[in-house]
């Protein structure tokens, strides 16, 4: 069985709309502003990349990510080479890049679960705050990759749900903080 990692830039309070200066969001841009850099506290998101064997998102982030990734050879290199899975009800092959690589819709969540059933790697979510919510309320995802942020942004699309659901034990597997506040925080959900 493949495992499902989830991987966020996420505010102290949840938020994980727009970290990267995405428009429409009052916030967008936040894990850049105020925040100093620090190259340290990235080095998951390379280690993310060369542990991955294939990139599961939603269509929203699809959408935003398609038209610009495939360009992106240095910083995105590993994540263009390999096999892309998009969650979506409505969108068709026709709507898909041609130049980013083998790419497969799904419908459901439950074609989620069958592909995590396959031979293979781990599969990685980038963005996809809604697919995430999904995924973590089906149980399916295996363990959370988490950059969280210093900052408390209120209003915003969130990691979890507010469902009401059972209790999901965590167990912590790495962790590091660093002078810029940035706190690392990897879980393994106990299934």
């Amino acid at each position: 069985m493949r495992t499902l990692i989830t991987t966020a830039f996420v505010s102290l309070d949840g938020v994980v709309e727009a970290p990267g200066g995405e428009p429409g969001y009052r916030n967008s841009g936040w894990t850049f502003k105020d925040v100093p850099f620090d190259e340290a506290a990235y080095e998951i998101k390379g280690s993310e990349q060369a542990e991955a064997t294939a990139l599961l998102l939603g269509r929203v982030s699809y959408q935003s990510f398609a038209p610009v990734w495939p360009g992106m050879t240095e910083d995105f290199a590993g994540y263009n080479a390999m096999p892309k899975y998009v969650v979506s009800t409505t969108l068709q092959d026709s709507d898909l890049v041609a130049n980013w690589g083998e790419t497969t819709i799904l419908r459901s969540l439950d074609d989620v679960a069958a592909l995590k059933e396959t031979e293979g790697g781990p599969i990685i979510v980038n963005g996809s705050a809604t697919l995430n919510r999904n995924l973590s309320d089906a149980g399916l995802i295996d363990r959370y990759h988490l950059l969280v942020f210093p900052v408390l942004l209120g209003a915003g699309k969130r990691l979890f749900s507010d469902a009401d659901r059972d209790k999901l034990n965590l167990t912590l597997a790495a962790s590091a903080s660093y002078p810029n506040g940035i706190q690392k925080l990897v879980y393994d959900v106990k299934h």
